[in-house]
């Protein structure tokens, strides 16, 4: 790690984003090898990215009116 992402890790910390978000947004973001590392740990988080990301504006059918 850098400086540079530990500063920047301080600038996403304030912002108190839920753990869920930062999580999805490290699944989006991460490499291969992390990816497989998010996923095994967080199995449901990404179940439910992958399927809001596959659904018309990320809403679920069961959200859907």
């Amino acid at each position: 790690m850098s400086l540079h992402e530990y500063e920047m890790s301080r600038l996403i910390d304030a912002e108190q984003y839920p753990f869920y978000v930062l999580i999805m947004a490290a699944m989006r973001r991460a490499d291969n090898v992390n990816e497989r590392i998010l996923r095994a740990s967080y199995p449901n988080v990404w179940n439910e990215l992958e399927a809001r990301y596959n659904a018309p504006g990320g809403l679920l059918a069961s959200e859907r009116v």
